[in-house]
């Protein structure tokens, strides 16, 4: 394959309302070939790739790279600003043979990877194609591959963002999942084999939507983070997450304190949604990834007091904020690209263990349980952990123990550290002194066992004397002290790439 110069191409986005000025560090955009659109349409065409290239950047600041095969080559790429920062982005011509990947558009794709690897900025693919284009044959599926070579080559070293506006099917499908964050429209589509061949196949009969839509790659497979409902919403998206990972912020010398009391029941035993303090304890409430896939445990890239931070926490809301084999490698994942990026991670727990049953030892659950355990020993960057109510078993280690090598561990008054609720323990520890106790005295005798456990086989100063929690603290005091503890440590990043585990 060709390799594509690096120098761009300047080109004209036709305005939309009246002229905007461009920012002062804005890149020039000299005036050449000026789309033509009616006058009485809008001036961003829905499915023109420049179009949507000039919606992603910031106004006035796109430049075109070179492409091979010019205007039939299926594929458009340009440099720019996304938010003030440098980023670099592609998109699929679905008006050229339904954004079909062939020789020459993959070259421009390849060639917008060199551009992302050598200025060290984010790229951004946005996504409209029908896969490897049937007329070429073998050579478009080799330029396919080139493509998912560029990309394994870049993972770890430059943000990656895919924005899916349309249809990916085929090779177009993978290229989105070996990206690090992915982006849905509510037009997007996202599978292998489309509804056709799987009705003539295997008799299933299904739509696109039901097939590769929104739903079943938010919910089902994991494979989209981020659903909007217009392609608007998806851009803006896009923008917000360029702008965190490529332009991190540093921590603010005084972290304003937000109260956080008050969020957690008085009751230990209810149940309560981890939303509410994880939106009191960062700046914004920030972008959640995969919200309603594995909703036992909860991703956010967002920012304390001023710096990107991503924020991995147990939901009791959801299956009592047990782990499970989904959410351990949901969180896997994350976890192992904020320490590509060099995102360092807030840790909020609260978790009675693992998620027993036989569907969880058939789903896997010691496997994709073991990649949390690796993605956090692996783990570089800044890390705190917070236990907010109870840290139990085997979860307590998985989640960023001191073991495991966090950074700082931190626990409010009165939370648990054990092998297992106190109770509970007692029960199997106790069981044949506890089978002769009348049962009107059962719950007493059982109260006093559990104290007379913990005081010697765990709690929190048990933990405090071993050194695994470093400070109870305040929920007063909370951001701060996770604040400081991350502007303490060394700004470590991995050096590893991000597989999609």
């Amino acid at each position: 394959m060709t390799r594509l110069d690096s120098s761009p191409v300047s080109a004209t986005i036709p305005p939309q309302g009246p002229p905007v000025a461009a920012a002062p560090t804005a890149l020039p955009v000299p005036a050449a070939a000026v789309l033509a659109v009616p006058p009485e349409q809008p001036a961003i065409l829905p499915r023109d790739p420049r179009a949507r290239l000039a919606a992603l950047f910031d106004p006035g600041t796109l430049e075109f790279l070179p492409a091979e095969g010019g205007e039939r080559s299926g594929a458009v790429a340009g440099v720019g600003l996304i938010q003030g920062t440098g980023a670099v982005a592609f998109a699929s011509d679905p008006r050229v043979q339904g954004g079909a990947m062939g020789t020459a558009g993959c070259a421009t794709i390849v060639g917008a990877y060199t551009e992302a690897l050598s200025r060290g900025v984010p790229i951004v693919g946005l996504w409209h194609s029908g896969g490897a284009r049937l007329a070429e044959g073998v050579a478009s599926l080799h330029a396919v591959g080139t493509v998912f070579a560029a990309m394994t080559a870049a993972s770890g070293r430059v943000p990656q963002i895919s924005v899916v506006l349309g249809p990916a099917a085929g090779g177009a499908a993978y290229g989105p999942a070996l990206t690090d964050i992915v982006i849905l429209s509510g037009q997007g589509r996202i599978f292998v084999t489309g509804p056709d061949v799987v009705r003539s196949v295997t008799g299933e009969d299904v739509d696109a939507e039901r097939l590769g839509g929104p739903e079943p790659h938010s919910r089902r497979s994991g494979v989209v983070h981020v659903v909007t409902e217009t392609d608007t919403e998806a851009l803006d998206r896009a923008r917000q997450l360029a702008a965190m990972l490529s332009d991190q912020g540093k921590i603010g010398e005084d972290a304003e304190e937000h109260d956080l009391s008050g969020v957690l029941p008085e009751q230990a035993r209810r149940a309560y949604d981890v939303h509410l303090l994880t939106a009191r304890l960062l700046d914004s409430p920030g972008i959640e990834l995969h919200p309603r896939w594995a909703p036992n445990i909860v991703t956010i890239l967002g920012r304390l007091a001023g710096r990107t931070v991503g924020v991995v926490a147990s939901n009791p809301m959801r299956l009592g904020g047990c782990l499970d084999a989904a959410s351990a490698e949901k969180a896997a994942r994350f976890v192992r690209m904020c320490d590509a990026f060099g995102v360092p991670l807030v840790v909020l727990v609260d978790v009675p263990g693992y998620l027993p049953g036989v569907g969880q030892e058939w789903d896997g659950v010691v496997r994709r349980g073991a990649k949390l355990l690796h993605a956090f020993a692996e783990a570089t960057v800044p890390r705190v952990t917070l236990i907010t109510r109870k840290a139990y078993g085997g979860a307590y280690i998985a989640m960023n123990s001191r073991s495991l090598g966090a950074t700082r561990v931190f626990a409010w008054p009165g939370a648990e550290v054990a092998v297992m609720g106190g109770v509970a323990a007692v029960r199997i520890l106790h069981r044949r002194a506890l089978a002769s106790v009348p049962p009107e005295q059962l719950h007493e005798a059982e109260t006093q066992l559990a104290a007379e456990h913990e005081a010697t086989a765990g709690g929190l100063q048990r933990a405090l004397d071993l050194g695994v929690i470093d400070a109870i603290i305040e929920p007063s005091q909370t951001r701060q002290e996770l604040a400081r503890a991350i502007a303490e440590a060394p700004p470590l990043k991995g050096t590893h790439a991000n597989i999609p585990l």
